[in-house]
């Protein structure tokens, strides 16, 4: 990796074009709904209030920018899945629904976002992960979804998606599509000013409570106060724990000649991962290099800190990491590296939550798989404000608590500790071609 590229350069900001700002909020405002977060879901809530109730008076109000945290940052999945694994099969086929249904907002409202309906593959390369795959498959399929979902392939078929090194099997699943994330959110906001709402940037919250949102230029008072904040909850009065701040971290290529994407694969442009513990992911982007990603090392700051500058040694340790998944691009140049967090609740369940008395509601906890969520939750919390029973408002997430995480420093150690093990399980499992327990226990011990 070259040791001149900063930090905290980002492929998705660096690509997107020039942002232009938004103005702060200046003295007190009124509304119908104010939104805190101008993210994915605070911006999909918006949305589909002002498609669904024309003229509804929206403020959303947004400490930093429009997409400054996850949204804007993330590895550009839309994924029809959540991390918990005990989602019911009527909220998996609405994940699946949601992502389709970006597609479709992308092309009415003309949102240029590189969106590309490719599926993700995602490739074993150890017996432990053939296995896992399997059982996957079989489950899936005896829940009712079938191969036009998900389907296990063959080492050969594998190969031919992603030539990746030491391919044993595969799967493949359908419900998945690779987009810039930080044209996508810039995208929704556009349109959701179209339609009449109004954001207010640079304009931190100090207090949110039924009826109004506090800031140091003013107050919204409004009869709706939808909470959109995910891991930056933490820094709201008595949030501290709702949610941890993980980091994830990032890198991008430089683009790569059409030669060595013959070798590599992705002619659809699919997701890509393999199925160790600890979770990577990268996607071919629209110019053609590889944006790849993992969990960050360490993955947890005490006292659910947020910096914006990460450890490089992260970084180096990704590059490692795709160069040996993908042996083609061991001489590219890493143009670009990242970080960001995302919101893990004690469960890694997320929620829509709303009270139809205090009219107050919030979302979030998507544990880094919330572009298509975000979507579906952003839907789901519209039809809970304009008190409208859908399917949608049915979903097992809506009104679902979470308990609150420990105080430090238990939770420190013991959420660095666990991913420190699943590192270890996944180095077992390579050396050994044997399923580690260890993973399993950790796995159950952090509510996964």
């Amino acid at each position: 990796m070259s040791r001149d590229v900063p930090i905290d350069r980002s492929l998705w900001s660096d690509t997107a074009g020039e942002r232009a700002p938004r103005p702060a909020l200046e003295g007190d405002q009124t509304a119908d709904v104010v939104i805190v977060g101008a993210g994915y879901s605070g911006l999909w809530t918006a949305y589909y209030l002002l498609a669904r109730s024309p003229g509804l008076r929206v403020v959303v109000v947004e400490r930093e920018h429009v997409g400054f945290g996850a949204s804007g940052r993330n590895g550009g999945w839309a994924i029809g899945e959540l991390a918990s694994h005990d989602v019911t099969p009527t909220m998996t086929r609405a994940l699946f629904e949601a992502v389709a249904e970006i597609g479709r907002v992308v092309s009415s409202e003309q949102i240029e976002c590189d969106y590309a309906a490719g599926g993700t593959i995602r490739v074993a390369r150890t017996a432990p992960q053939l296995t896992r795959q399997r059982t996957e498959v079989a489950e899936m399929h005896a829940r009712g979804f079938t191969e036009r979902d998900l389907r296990l392939l063959s080492a050969d078929e594998a190969r031919r998606e992603l030539a990746a090194e030491g391919v044993l099997g595969g799967l493949f699943f359908a419900h998945a599509a690779a987009l810039h994330p930080l044209k996508l959110v810039r995208g929704v906001a556009a349109a959701v000013e179209r339609r009449g709402a109004t954001i207010f940037e640079d304009t931190p919250v100090t207090a949110v409570e039924p009826g109004e949102v506090v800031t140091p230029h003013g107050v919204v008072r409004a009869d709706v106060v939808v909470l959109a904040t995910e891991a930056y909850t933490r820094d709201l009065p008595g949030r501290r724990r709702t949610f941890v701040p993980l980091y994830s971290q990032m890198i991008a290529t430089e683009p790569l000649p059409e030669s060595t994407w013959d070798e590599i694969g992705l002619a659809g442009r699919a997701t890509f991962a393999d199925d160790r513990h600890v979770v990577i992911y990268g996607q071919r982007t629209a110019d053609d290099r590889i944006a790849f990603g993992a969990r960050g090392n360490p993955a947890y700051l005490f006292g659910s800190r947020i910096s914006r500058r990460t450890e490089s040694s992260a970084h180096e340790a990704i590059a490692e990491v795709l160069r040996e998944l993908l042996p083609q691009v061991a001489e590219a140049q890493i143009t670009h590296r990242w970080g960001g967090v995302l919101a893990v609740p004690r469960d890694w369940k997320p929620t829509v939550a709303f009270d139809a008395v205090t009219r107050f509601g919030s979302l979030g906890g998507f544990v880094g798989e919330g572009v298509a969520a975000t979507n579906l939750a952003g839907a789901t919390m519209a039809d809970l404000v304009l008190g409208r029973a859908t399917e949608g408002t049915a979903l097992a997430w809506v009104n679902h608590r979470s308990r609150r995480w420990e105080p430090e420093p238990l939770r420190w150690a013991a959420i660095n500790a666990a991913f420190a093990a699943l590192a270890r399980a996944d180095r077992i499992e390579r050396e050994t071609g044997n399923e580690s327990r260890l993973a399993k226990a950790v796995l159950k011990l952090i509510g996964r």
